[in-house]
C-alpha cells in the first residue's frame, strides 16, 4: 500500500525559501509520476509540479515556473519541492500525489491514485 508523508512546510516571509519533502513507501515507483498540488483556502486543489520517477522529466504550472524546482531521490524514495522567491499567493496546503503512469504533463488531479495528508505553507507579506 502506497503511503506518502509530506514535511517541510511552515511560515516564511515573502521572498524567502522552503523545501518540501515527500517520503514515499509501499512499492517501487518505476514508471510512475510524482507530483505536488496545492490548495488555498476557498479554492480548488491545483497542480504545481510533476516529475517522472524513472527519467526525471519535469513539468511546472506557469505560476511557479522559474521559482520552484521538483526533484526526486530514488535511493531515499523521496520527492522534493524547492520553493524560492515565495509570494503571499503561494500560501496553501501542499500535497504530494502519485499516478500510476508516466503522463507527467497531465495535470488532472482525478488521475492521481495516491495522496499525502498535506503540509501547510504560509507566506507573509
Amino acid at each position: 500500500q502506497v503511503q506518502l508523508v509530506e514535511s517541510g512546510g511552515g511560515l516564511v516571509q515573502a521572498g524567502g525559501s522552503l523545501r518540501l519533502s515527500c517520503a514515499a513507501s509501499g512499492r517501487t515507483f518505476a514508471g510512475y509520476t510524482m507530483s505536488w498540488f496545492r490548495q488555498a483556502p476557498g479554492e480548488e486543489r491545483k497542480f504545481v509540479a510533476s516529475i517522472t520517477w524513472s527519467a526525471g522529466s519535469t513539468y511546472y504550472a506557469d505560476s511557479v515556473e522559474g521559482r520552484f524546482t521538483i526533484s526526486r531521490d530514488k535511493a531515499a524514495n523521496a520527492v522534493y519541492l524547492q520553493m524560492n522567491s515565495l509570494k503571499p499567493e503561494d500560501t496553501a496546503i501542499y500535497y504530494c500525489a502519485v499516478r500510476r503512469d508516466g503522463r507527467y504533463y497531465d495535470t488532472d488531479l482525478d488521475d492521481y491514485q495516491y495522496w499525502g495528508q498535506g503540509t501547510q505553507v504560509t507566506v507573509s507579506s
